[in-house]
């Protein structure tokens, strides 16, 4: 696990403008630094030793003749299975790392490459006598690669913040990615809060030449049930690949742990990944915030040392503006700095952890995949729905009311994924500033239109593999652990794991019959059994468990006065005013503390925003 930057050479001093935008991202890659500068290109990899710890496993890395160059982030796990096809191949190996199997792969294989590989990745390979720059990101995007082509010059790279250092970048906010941010709660397209800077959506690979930048997926999801194994079958299925997914995943030279709460994704990875230490942070003494008692039991009870942390208020808030300089993108997710500190412990003791991000989106984990025919209510003609949803869209909004709003709505207008912060019209009142952002359905649409002859649930979790887990879940996982010098590996995204997951019939991954003590597990239905399965007198319970998410008291907090009162006045600051309407952001911060309404996750949305805000463009990229 490593960090990366380059960029296309056509100033005087790229060495000296290298060095910089790599002590930028020197969290990264703590362990070594490496470069090669020639007059087309300049390359620079911090490194964080996890497989051939030695020097010689130092980037970048040069093929035989020295015609090609690499800089590596991530790791490959059946790399030493390409390794022996390429030495049989004839292919001369300088290292033992999964880094120059990539190289050499790509001399071989070229751009199909990519699907023989299992693993999480960003790469770029410069190939001198043809002068063309290649560059790939893994099938989930578990690893981030960022690109600006300004100015005569391609920046490209494992964070913005990088670019910052480059004389040919022009810093400017991207207003229209502040439009769809309030609605997603996160960047949800390829662009950034940063105009002309942009995502190379994951599974994708880009080729430069000539100053031409092509962008080309080569990868995706294809949900496609097999109805002829019955549920057992499938419960033996998830058990042994996923078994072989985390045999894979513990791949290193160094030792791995694993997180752990009280869910049964990261209790399923800890309990059969055979590590000895595990890590868990909560919130306060109330058990909804707080999954350390859960944790250390279930630790204790498969004889591993589990490491813990109360994350005091005064710690979560004075932490913000470095969570947010190191997002490099504002994300209004509370659970990203729960994260960060989770890091920050497994950090002191080793260099590697498993956790169990993933799992919700392919095996259908979210509560909101059970709504879709979940109730008597669903089984009534659409047009019978519609109309009532009509009538009801112009009634008081009420709890009883939305239900039948909701319904009224097919599963395309109704959900963008896990996060519907602000309505175009919320949105429209909201900010004072233009944009040409589009309306949020038109962003999902793409997405839906992939999966249009899929039931909901399907469509539901393949616009959260595209959007959702890429924008959010993925994005605090690198940013979060990196930022602590930790690489984190998730043993659900694996490629294996999900080839089987397509096939899984929806009503194993969300079951609505009751009949039964085992169908009362509604989502994950038999991912949850294989867990339990597994490890019976362990995640008995835990597989039972209603899904929480990662909690954080944020609508407790904000109805206190320390914090009521730090987020008034930034809601009243000049940078607020510039962007929004002062009157409803405070009806919101009000109605909340009184009572009226939770609306902590709009206010949240909105003062991340303008924290991030203020490290970027009113501290020129400090914290």
């Amino acid at each position: 696990m490593c960090g990366i930057v380059g960029f296309t050479n056509n100033i005087d001093n790229a060495d000296k403008v290298l060095g910089k935008m790599m002590d930028r991202i020197k969290h990264r890659g703590p362990d070594a630094e490496g470069k090669y500068v020639d007059d087309n290109i300049a390359l620079g990899h911090r490194r964080l030793s996890i497989i051939d710890v030695s020097s010689s496993g130092d980037q970048p890395i040069f093929n035989e003749d020295n015609s090609l160059v690499i800089i590596f982030n991530g790791e490959i796990y059946n790399y030493k299975e390409i390794r022996e096809e390429l030495i049989n191949a004839g292919h001369k190996f300088s290292t033992n790392t999964d880094t120059e199997v990539l190289l050499h792969g790509y001399e071989e294989f070229g751009e199909k490459l990519l699907n023989r590989l299992r693993g999480m990745f960003s790469f770029v390979i410069w190939d001198k006598n043809n002068k063309e720059l290649f560059g790939a990101r893994d099938f989930f995007g578990i690893k981030p690669m960022y690109y600006a082509n300004m100015n005569g010059t391609l920046m490209f790279g494992s964070e913005i913040k990088s670019f910052l250092d480059h004389p040919k970048f022009t810093k400017e906010l991207n207003t229209a990615a502040l439009e769809n941010y309030l609605t997603f709660q996160y960047s949800p397209t390829s662009e950034t809060f940063f105009k002309n800077v942009y995502k190379l959506p994951p599974a994708h690979f880009f080729k430069f030449k000539d100053g031409k930048f092509v962008a080309k997926r080569y990868w995706d999801v294809r949900f496609d049930a097999d109805d002829q194994p019955v549920l057992d079958d499938w419960v033996n299925r998830i058990s042994d690949t996923f078994h072989n997914s985390v045999e894979a995943h513990k791949i290193a030279d160094v030792e791995v742990g694993s997180f752990l709460s009280s869910g049964v994704d990261s209790s399923y990875v800890a309990a059969i990944a055979d590590v000895d230490k595990t890590f868990t942070v909560g919130f306060g003494s109330d058990e909804k915030y707080n999954e350390i008692g859960w944790a250390k039991n279930f630790s204790k009870a498969i004889g591993k040392e589990n490491t813990s942390k109360v994350i005091t208020p005064e710690e979560y808030w004075n932490s913000l503006s470095m969570i947010q300089y190191h997002m490099d993108e504002p994300l209004a997710d509370p659970s990203a700095v729960a994260l960060y500190f989770v890091c920050n412990i497994a950090s002191e003791k080793l260099k590697v952890v498993l956790s169990g991000e993933g799992a919700d989106e392919i095996f259908g984990g979210y509560n909101v995949y059970s709504d879709p025919n979940g109730t008597a209510y669903d089984k009534l003609p659409r047009f019978i729905k519609r109309g009532i949803g009509s009538v009801a869209s112009k009634l008081p909004a009420k709890r009883g009311v939305n239900f039948f709003v909701r319904k009224g709505k097919d599963v395309e207008e109704r959900f963008i994924g896990n996060a519907y912060m602000f309505t175009p019209k919320d949105r429209k009142e909201l900010l004072k500033i233009s944009t040409s952002a589009p309306d949020p359905t038109v962003i999902t649409k793409p997405f839906y239109d992939n999966v249009r002859n899929k039931d909901d649930v399907t469509k539901m979790q393949y616009l959260d593999l595209h959007m959702w887990m890429a924008g959010d879940i993925l994005l605090k996982a690198d940013k979060m652990s990196m930022a602590n010098s930790l690489e984190l590996r998730v043993p659900f995204l694996d490629k294996e794991v999900l080839a089987l997951a397509e096939k899984i019939p929806t009503k194993y991954r969300v079951t609505h019959d009751k009949g039964t003590d085992e169908t009362k597990y509604i989502t994950k239905y038999a991912m949850r059994l294989a867990a339990k399965k597994d490890t019976p007198e362990q995640t008995a319970k835990t597989a039972a468990k209603k899904k929480l998410g990662f909690p954080v008291p944020i609508r407790v907090w904000l109805k206190e006065d320390k914090y009521y009162e730090r987020v008034k006045n930034t809601f009243e600051s000049e940078s607020a005013k510039e962007f929004f309407n002062t009157a409803p952001l405070l009806r919101l911060l009000d109605d909340h503390r009184e009572g009226k309404a939770d609306n902590s996750r709009k206010i949240w949305t909105v003062f991340i925003f303008l924290v991030w805000y203020k490290v970027y463009f009113e501290n020129d990229g400090k914290y």
